[in-house]
Order: structure tokens, then C-alpha cells, then sequence
């Protein structure tokens, strides 16, 4: 479990933007495509979890880690911002923006 622990808590540490998504979901996609029109600058680290062997695994782990269990799971400058309707809003309150400036 720890090295799963490592690759969720390193690939959040050294990416201002994470995308723990599902390359079927339209909840991830429509996430992942708000956030590249928004800001195009950053190149988000996505994971997709349905295209790994320890996808399962990684979303065990969110689970416990941010009490949600469903994809998209988003991080923005280490901070848990939530799913598709979490991120949109903190968009849309300039929440986001704010952590990328910092």
C-alpha cells in the first residue's frame, strides 16, 4: 500500500494541477477540458485510473485520503478541490486562479 501511497502523494506534490480521471467518464472529461481552456499554461498531471493495473488501488487510497470515492478527484497546488461540479465552481469563483498565482 505505501508504494501507492507514494505515487498519489509525489504526483500531487510535483504537479500544480492533478487529475485523477477515467478515459470513459464525461464527468472527467468535461473537468479536464475546463480546466486546459482555463489555463493552458499549466500542464495538469493526469492519471487515468481505468488504464492502470493499480487503478483500483490509487482509488482505494483517494477514498481514504479525501473521503470521495468517485472521478474525477482533482488537486490544484496540493489542495483537494473535489469533483467536476467542485472544480467548475471553484473556477468560476476564481478559487483555482487564486491557487495558481500563489
Amino acid at each position: 500500500m505505501s508504494s501507492i501511497k507514494d505515487i498519489v502523494e509525489s504526483t500531487i506534490e510535483k504537479n500544480s494541477i492533478v487529475i485523477f480521471s477515467k478515459s470513459y467518464c464525461p464527468y472527467c472529461r468535461r473537468a479536464k477540458t475546463l480546466l486546459k481552456e482555463k489555463f493552458p499554461e499549466i500542464e495538469a498531471a493526469i492519471l487515468e485510473l481505468d488504464e492502470r493495473d493499480d487503478g483500483a488501488e490509487i482509488q482505494n487510497y483517494l477514498a481514504t485520503k479525501t473521503n470521495q470515492r468517485t472521478v474525477p478527484n482533482i488537486f490544484i497546488k496540493q489542495q483537494h478541490i473535489g469533483g467536476c461540479d467542485d472544480t467548475t465552481a471553484a473556477v468560476n469563483s476564481g478559487k483555482i486562479a487564486g491557487l495558481l498565482k500563489a
